[in-house]
């Protein structure tokens, strides 16, 4: 045990998993399971454990919840002889695998929407000085997800690591254990902003790319090894060393690493994807008002993670936009072709999962029936492509092409054809209704014993539903409840072994008549039971005509006794029985092989229907939202007419409400690089500063975008200002949070950049306010050189603008635009959320105190300094 420590131990004992004594009365309780008293040589032990049934239930709570790691402790049969006295198979135990929340493969509860990344930091030696003569700390991250078989590494340093990991988001993070003690670290700090949950493990191993091939489903090409970073092969070491160790021996088969810097993405910090509300909500982080839930229409989980990953990291490719963009247009123009698409799509499995459960030497035969479903709805797919590539007009086709010479199914239909051959599909199902019959008796016997030891408490734990009890031992272990898993045709040696236990059967049927005749006693059935063996059964009239044999087992009614030629005969069943259960696992363990052999090309395939997957939900969302196709260009401006946020547009549709579209011309001489917005609060602002940024996003996944017309030259990085609160961890103030923000952008930020900037300086005096404000205009406008726009209520910041020549109007750098607001003369107001050109230097804040319920007299008393000192207004 000294191993596994830190593990909760879990030890199979027959049909429950038991905690290991020392965990039982702290775990016990955390579970909701009775903790009661064991004896034992040494005395009593502390004792708690559940059906085996519920493991994925109980595996969520320690580990998604509790965060835990869990050692599963299973029972493996020993070379000890079959028959033993306790009539059963002799076992020892020993540990299968360490569960830990990165290192999750197929559990029920892992979430299909999103990849479960473990993530291995190495810290490099510390480089020259940066401008502002702070060392620069060079880091190498690698991150895999164990279900998917997905493996990426990233050369990077301290400063950029908030963004990255808010982009992954791993649910582990593994650092050699040299760090533990170094508490002070600066990466600590960065980790515990959001709780990363930290593994420490031995580093070393690994340490050679040449050591990560049995791990790879193909080798990394010594051209492309020279790319990584001696940083990046360290960490990469790292994770695989600490992912080995937990399988305990399964094998794995991951995808060659990808390095992050050969892939032309958008980068989008931490600050943004959280103020854009890109996959959560600001206030209750939830998904729905999210943009990947206003934008998501997929119908497989594969292809919701690829959406998913695509929202963090928009291409900056031109080609690969086009490419998506493209087979968009042809899914938007032929309706019935995506239907089509859709409908196969649906009939698919997740295939990346399935196929990664094969490459680590799992998967059962319903992974197989779903891989050969997939396999077949790939090729109908395919047909349904060709058929309308060689269709479209000479030059359109090249998308579909494009898609379709990137599957290969040669292999992977011989393969199909072979799990269709073999598998019994009824058999799986029956096998099924065993198994559950089985979970039932479990489950009886629970409640059996909760109802004579627990509480009414205890017994509401239990899972509710029905639960079939077995009504007699002949139900659940006669030999016609036994399910074949393969058709006896999926090899010779199953034939010859269906052959001869038919042969059997036959025998036995014929001894059974033999002796009801020899007897006289027609009730006489051949049977075999756990406790008795062999024997032969007679009911009821019968008994009398039986002659004084050696009784097993009697009552009034009946009467048990063994007969040496069904003795001989039943143990010649069990032989072939055990032969064609022998036979079924050489035949499974080789479709297994079979598929791992053909895991490149599966992988493949699979990548392929997630595009599509994409492809067809975006032409439908484009057709449900009447969006426009973008052009990208590689200028540095927005043209957008008439765009709409994607996600208050549908908030203010539910409530019979409309959106007011607004234009967007910034980052061209003539408009301007700079865009800045004045006007009253609740006018609409904010919410145009984050539609552009969020339509930006969704032109460079190859999404269409709600507006009349978009024209936007590619964006490098997004950066957001517009909002912030106390990080009382770091006993930091709004306000320095704010700066904090706000100098990382004026750091990062490149001419290809868009930047979103809203209320700078908010956080103290007006006149500190202004000077903060205006600095960080006159840096966007004249260092960044980025397009940018920029909202603020300190009007003084326009004045500023033109006093230093950046221009106000006509061909200068900054354009001012504002909103306002439309009264009725009779103290009412309505908000004009369409933009005009001008500043608006009238901030309407007791308008909007007043629409908030402020007492008369507050307001009275507000509006008397108002007008008392009209300076105030412009705070």
């Amino acid at each position: 045990m000294d191993k596994f420590d830190n593990c909760v131990l879990l030890t199979r004992v027959g049909g429950f998993y038991e905690l290991y004594f020392e965990h039982a009365e702290e775990y016990g309780p955390l579970l909701n399971i009775k903790v009661a008293s064991k004896k034992t040589n040494a005395g009593p032990v502390p004792m708690a454990g559940f059906p085996f049934f519920q493991l994925d239930r109980f595996l969520k709570i320690l580990v998604q919840d509790l965060s835990r790691y869990v050692a599963i402790a299973e029972e493996f049969p020993n070379d000890a002889p079959e028959k033993v006295k306790s009539g059963g198979l002799m076992h020892d135990r020993r540990v299968s695998r360490i569960i830990t929340p990165g290192t999750l493969i197929d559990e029920n509860f892992m979430d299909p929407y999103s990849n479960n990344y473990v993530m291995a930091i190495h810290i490099g030696e510390p480089e020259s000085p940066d401008a502002a003569d702070h060392p620069v700390l060079p880091l190498g991250l690698a991150w895999l997800d164990l279900s998917t078989g997905h493996f990426f590494t990233q050369s990077t340093d301290v400063a950029s690591l908030p963004s990255i990991l808010s982009r992954i988001g791993p649910r582990e993070i593994v650092l050699d254990q040299s760090l533990e003690p170094q508490v002070d670290h600066h990466v600590f700090t960065i980790m515990a902003e959001d709780r990363h949950l930290i593994t420490y493990a031995p580093g070393g191993g690994l340490a050679n790319m040449a050591d990560w091939t049995p791990y790879l489903e193909s080798d990394i090409p010594p051209s492309i090894q020279t790319s990584f970073t001696q940083d990046e092969v360290l960490a990469g070491g790292l994770v695989l060393n600490y992912v080995k160790d937990r399988l305990q021996g399964l094998t794995m088969k991951l995808q060659p690493p990808l390095r992050h810097e050969n892939m032309e993405i958008m980068s989008i910090d931490k600050n943004s994807l959280r103020a854009l509300e890109i996959k959560h909500t600001i206030r209750d982080g939830a998904f729905r008002g999210s943009l990947l839930h206003a934008i998501r229409r997929t119908v497989t989980k594969s292809g919701a993670r690829l959406l998913n990953e695509w929202l963090s990291a928009p291409s900056t490719s031109l080609e690969v936009i086009k490419r998506r963009q493209d087979l968009v247009a042809q899914f938007t123009q032929d309706v019935d072709l995506r239907d089509s698409v859709i409908m196969l799509l649906r009939r698919s499995s997740d295939s990346q999962r399935l196929v990664q459960k094969f490459a680590l030497g799992r998967g059962d035969p319903d992974d197989l029936l779903g891989l050969a479903a997939t396999i077949r709805a790939t090729e109908d797919i395919v047909t349904l492509l060709k058929h309308a590539s060689a269709s479209a007009n000479p030059g359109a086709d090249d998308c579909l092409t494009f898609l379709t010479s990137r599957i290969s199914l040669e292999e992977p239909l011989k393969l199909a054809q072979r799990i269709k051959e073999a598998i019994d599909e009824e058999g799986v199902v029956h096998q099924h209704e065993i198994e559950d019959s089985t979970t039932g008796k479990v489950l009886a016997l629970a409640e059996d014993v909760v109802s004579s030891e627990g509480e009414e408490a205890d017994m509401n734990l239990l899972p509710k539903g029905k639960r079939k009890r077995p009504t007699s031992l002949k139900e659940h272990y006669s030999e016609e409840s036994e399910a074949w898993v393969m058709k006896p045709g999926a090899s010779s040696g199953l034939q010859k072994l269906h052959a001869q236990l038919a042969q059997l059967q036959q025998e036995r049927m014929k001894l059974a008549e033999t002796l009801r005749n020899k007897l006289g006693a027609s009730s006489l059935t051949l049977r075999w039971t756990p406790g008795l063996g062999h024997i032969a059964h007679i009911k009821g009239k019968d008994l009398k005509h039986v002659p004084v044999v050696r009784t097993l087992s009697s009552s009034r009614s009946t009467r048990s006794f063994q007969i040496p030629e069904w003795t001989a005969l039943g143990q010649r069943l069990d032989q072939t029985r055990f032969h064609i259960r022998a036979e079924e696992q050489r035949v499974f363990h080789s479709l297994r092989e079979h598929v791992v052999t053909n895991l490149v090309k599966l992988r493949r395939s699979a990548a392929v229907l997630d595009e599509l997957d994409i492809a067809t939900s975006f032409a439908k969302l484009a057709e449900e939202q009447n969006l426009a196709r973008p052009q990208l260009t590689h200028s540095t401006s927005h043209t957008i007419i008439g765009g709409r946020h994607p996600t208050v547009e549908g908030g203010l549709y539910e409530q019979g409400r409309s959106f007011v579209r607004n234009d967007c011309l910034v980052g061209s001489p003539s408009a301007g690089r700079l865009w800045l917005i004045t006007g009253p609060n609740m006018a609409g602002k904010s919410t145009f500063l984050r539609q552009n940024a969020l339509i930006t996003i969704m032109a460079q996944i190859g999404c269409y975008v709600p507006a009349s017309f978009a024209e936007i030259g590619i964006v490098d990085a997004i950066f957001s200002r517009v909002g912030s609160a106390d990080n009382l961890y770091r006993d930091q103030s709004t306000f320095m949070v704010e700066m904090l923000e706000t100098a990382q952008i004026l750091k990062q930020a490149t001419p290809r950049s868009f930047v979103i900037m809203d209320e700078i300086g908010r956080g103290t005096t007006p006149e500190d306010g202004t000077a903060v404000s205006y600095a960080c205009l006159h840096h966007l406008v004249t260092v960044n050189q980025c397009r940018t726009l920029f909202a603020t209520h300190f009007h003084g910041v326009a004045d500023l603008a033109a006093e230093e020549g950046l221009g106000i109007g006509g061909n200068g750098v900054v354009k001012t635009y504002c909103t306002d607001v439309e009264e009725d003369g009779q103290k009412g107001f309505v908000y004009i959320h369409k933009l005009r050109e001008g500043i608006n230097r009238q901030s309407h804040a007791l308008k909007v105190a007043r629409l908030a319920g402020m007492p008369d007299l507050a307001m009275a008393t507000a509006k008397r300094v108002l007008e008392r000192d009209p300076a105030n207004g412009a705070s």
